[in-house]
């Protein structure tokens, strides 16, 4: 018997020996587990090593991510992208590779996404075949089944680090230099409204993070998001919401934009939506004017101008407002906006610190603050300085707070 049909077996005896009829715990799984490796090892030898990696593949296919339960775990892999039963790619260290396992069967890897789907509930099959979901550590998860998918069911996991990156990590790894974080440390505390753009994998939700970082303690911070991403663990009274997908058992779409008007209500300091990419930047930066200095939110852009763009695109597609008005509510509510990129040499670094100046002659007015500039390669490595271009000036919160720069 070789190993393929071995695991079928033991998982068939391990499931007619499991008490569905109440919730099993971790430690009563094993046990069963156990047991009938031990009578299995009684029909055919099975050593030492053999036996941990049954017990442990089991466990995994019954309680876990079966196959994918390793990559997972596997704290190098940043990124798990599953196209069908047979092709998955791992992004590890920086660079895609083929993953040398397959999926047995498209009802296991079906069984996998309901498990997750299910976790965190949420629904997707054929007649909703796309959703967003998340991992118990966090993890982001998107699922696109038949008959969207040809090629199988596609699932995509985004692994976050089990401790949020901190500012001293991005100093380390060069993404921005000391001068930049303790201006931008000094922003966040003074209240200013701060955008964050960048392209996909730029590190736009780990830099939210970080600046969530110097939000002073006693504030109260409201959170949106289609599914939850980011860790702010610094502030006590902290309070997280997240979208829902309609379903067929009646329940209703709640979506970014009733998060946001509902934020409104409960009192926040600062609102952090996760990331703006429809209608619902009408609301953030009503919210952003109405008094709730201090928010912040993301989004794909380019660059920093090509930012404002968006959000210009973004609003008409919730409200058809004149440009010109627009313009003015993207000019008065955003303060700061902070464009991240992914280099070729795989590094992440702020590329664009930009201030917004006003409206002029119809137009949003932006000044640099800092650049960064590349100066050369060393090694496979782009090398490049943070150079500072103009000072800020719009202080009037800076004097407010009392933080000088």
């Amino acid at each position: 018997m070789n190993w393929k049909e071995m695991k079928e077996n033991l998982k068939e005896a391990v499931l007619s020996s499991i008490d569905f009829s109440r919730e099993n715990t971790e430690e009563e799984i094993f046990e069963i587990i156990d047991e009938q490796i031990v009578v299995a090892s009684k029909k055919q030898p099975i050593d030492m090593d053999e036996r941990l990696r049954m017990r442990r593949e089991l466990f995994s296919s019954l309680r876990q991510l079966d196959i994918l339960q390793e990559l997972v775990e596997n704290p190098d892999i940043t990124e798990i992208m599953v196209n069908g039963t047979q092709n998955i790619f791992v992004e590890q260290n920086g660079s895609i590779r083929k993953w040398d396992t397959a999926f047995d069967s498209e009802e296991k890897l079906q069984d996998v996404i309901q498990q997750i789907v299910a976790s965190c509930n949420r629904v997707v099959n054929e007649s909703s075949p796309i959703v967003d979901a998340r991992l118990g550590d966090g993890s982001r998860v998107n699922i696109v089944l038949n008959p969207i998918a040809l090629n199988g069911p596609i699932l995509t996991i985004r692994k976050f680090p089990d401790k949020p990156i901190s500012m001293e990590k991005l100093l380390e790894l060069g993404s921005l230099t000391k001068e930049v974080s303790d201006f931008l440390s000094r922003l966040v505390r003074a209240r200013y409204n701060i955008m964050v753009c960048g392209g996909t994998g730029s590190g736009k939700t780990t830099f939210l993070n970080v600046l969530s970082n110097f939000i002073p303690e006693e504030e109260r911070i409201i959170t949106i998001e289609d599914s939850a991403e980011l860790q702010i663990h610094r502030v006590p009274n902290l309070v997280s919401l997240e979208t829902r997908n309609a379903n067929v058992e009646g329940c209703r779409e709640i979506t970014i934009r009733e998060l946001i008007k509902a934020s409104l209500r409960m009192r926040p300091d600062r609102v952090i939506v996760g990331e703006v990419r429809g209608s619902e930047a009408i609301d953030m930066l009503q919210a952003m004017n109405t008094g709730h200095d201090g928010s912040m939110s993301t989004g794909h852009a380019n660059s920093a101008k090509d930012m404002l763009n968006r959000l210009e695109t973004m609003v008409l597609m919730g409200m058809p407002l004149p440009l010109e008005a627009i313009r003015g509510q993207i000019a008065s509510g955003i303060d700061i906006i902070v464009h991240l990129g992914r280099l070729r040499d795989k590094s992440r670094k702020v590329l664009q610190l930009m201030e917004v100046m006003g409206m002029e002659h119809g137009e949003i007015v932006l000044s640099p603050l800092y650049l960064f500039e590349e100066k050369g390669e060393s090694n496979g490595k782009i090398i490049g300085t943070h150079e500072k271009v103009n000072e800020l000036v719009h202080r009037e919160k800076l004097e407010a707070a009392g933080i000088k720069l």
